[in-house]
C-alpha cells in the first residue's frame, strides 16, 4: 500500500480530521468535541451504535484509528459505484450532523436528569 502525504484540519485540538490519501482509496478519521464527560459517554455509545451497523455504510469502518472517534474508508471500487460528489456530501454532511445529534442528546440527558431530581426532591418537601 502506498500512502501519500496524511492531512490534519483541526478546529481546535479535541476536533480535528485526519485525511489519509493512498492511491487507491482514502481514510477520513474524525475526532468528535467532546467538551465534558457527558459528552464522551454519548461520543463513544453514538460511535459504538454506528460501528456496529457499519454493514448498511458502506464506507464506515468498524473500527476507528487510534485517537479518532470514527472513520470511513473510501475505496476505488466505491468511487466506481458510487457518486463521487455525493460521497463527499455525505462525509460532509456526517461531519455537521454529528455535532448536533451530540448536542441534542445531551440536552435531553440534561432535562431527563432535571425531571428525575424535582420529582426525588419532591418527596421531601412535604
Amino acid at each position: 500500500e502506498v500512502l501519500l502525504n496524511p492531512l490534519v484540519i483541526s478546529r481546535t485540538a479535541t476536533e480535528k480530521t485526519l485525511i489519509e490519501p493512498s492511491v487507491n482509496s482514502v481514510r477520513v478519521s474524525i475526532c468528535i468535541k467532546q467538551a465534558d464527560e457527558i459528552e464522551k459517554i454519548l461520543c463513544r455509545k453514538f460511535s459504538k451504535f454506528l460501528t456496529l451497523r457499519a454493514d448498511d455504510f458502506f464506507i464506515l469502518r468498524r473500527k476507528p484509528v487510534e485517537g479518532y472517534d470514527i472513520s470511513f474508508l473510501v475505496t476505488n471500487f466505491h468511487t466506481e459505484t458510487m457518486y463521487k460528489h455525493k460521497l463527499v456530501d455525505f462525509v460532509v454532511q456526517f461531519m455537521e450532523d454529528i455535532d448536533k445529534e451530540i448536542s441534542a442528546m445531551k440536552l435531553a440527558v440534561n432535562a431527563r436528569a432535571r425531571i428525575c431530581a424535582q420529582t426525588f426532591l419532591s418527596q421531601f418537601s412535604r
